[in-house]
């Protein structure tokens, strides 16, 4: 629940963020390469959510389906289901408000978000990705800022 808050505060406008719907659940992101997100030349709104939309749709089936698993895997309640559904949307499509409860999100725009109906669980896709496990920790701070660094240089080649 409280690292989901960090999640929140430090996600990149790659991100494409997983959640089992109506549920608890984990918050799995899945990051695109750096620059797949590229919306600081765009000034329209309808440019801006296409490149959003491409981004999402870039995303291979078999990854969706391997985040769908994870993120059911990683909830509490979802793992003891024998479906859930699995909604994803793009990071930059969340929103978080001071009354919500902690690890709390909604949506900017609703019809933005997918919804991967009755997912059930895949075990040997599980199993694949719970052999490649790698933990490591974390400093989403260090992370964002070295990203922004990065985004920073990029901008300049391209001036």
């Amino acid at each position: 629940k409280y690292e989901n808050e960090e999640l929140l505060k430090y996600g990149w406008p790659e991100d494409i963020w997983f959640h089992v719907d109506k549920l608890s659940s984990a918050h799995v992101y899945l990051r695109l390469p750096p620059g797949s997100v590229d919306l600081s030349q765009v000034k329209d709104k309808a440019a801006a959510k296409q490149i959003l939309l491409d981004a999402v749709a870039s995303v291979p089936d078999a990854i969706v389906m391997e985040m769908a698993q994870l993120t059911k895997e990683n909830s509490i309640e979802g793992c003891k289901a024998s479906e859930v559904d699995v909604v994803y949307t793009p990071f930059l499509n969340l929103k978080k408000e001071e009354r919500m409860d902690t690890g709390q999100v909604g949506f900017k725009d609703e019809a933005f978000r997918t919804l991967l109906k009755r997912v059930s669980k895949d075990k040997d896709i599980v199993k694949r990705l719970e052999k490649s496990r790698e933990e490591r920790k974390v400093d989403f701070a260090k992370e964002k800022d070295l990203r922004e660094a990065e985004e920073r240089m990029r901008r300049r080649k391209f001036i």
